[in-house]
């Protein structure tokens, strides 16, 4: 059965979409930019201000779930320029424990909603 999950601490959707869906046991969440959910404002006056926002917006969908990081197992990260990798990498890696860090790809885009240069998504076992 499936479950849509939601939470005023994350982003309202701004399109057809849910925030995260439980599904046979699965969490996937929608990719989180950096929306402050409280003002509905960009974050994003440098990649890492939008690293950490994305981040927090995908610990409060998760949250929402009653789940944490440690059940997370794959995320997709879509980035406009792959020389902020390492950057977005380190702060990515501080929301981990090394033993529990899920599978991933980093993928550079031409282009990502309101022209942000960070995107997330997860898939998390709940």
């Amino acid at each position: 059965m499936k479950e849509i999950i939601e939470t005023q601490l994350a982003p309202a959707p701004i399109g057809p979409y849910s925030q995260a869906v439980r599904y046979n046991g699965m969490l996937y969440t929608s990719g989180q930019i950096a929306l402050d959910p409280q003002t509905g404002v960009l974050n994003n006056a440098s990649v890492a201000e939008e690293t950490k926002q994305v981040m927090e917006n995908l610990k409060a969908v998760l949250e929402a779930a009653g789940l944490t990081f440690e059940q997370v197992i794959k995320t997709s990260i879509f980035i406009t320029n792959m020389d902020d990798f390492g950057l977005i990498n380190s702060i990515y890696s501080g929301y981990f424990n090394e033993a529990s860090a899920p599978a991933r790809e980093t993928v550079q885009v031409a282009r990502l909603p309101k022209d942000v240069r960070v995107e997330i998504s997860m898939i998390a076992g709940a």
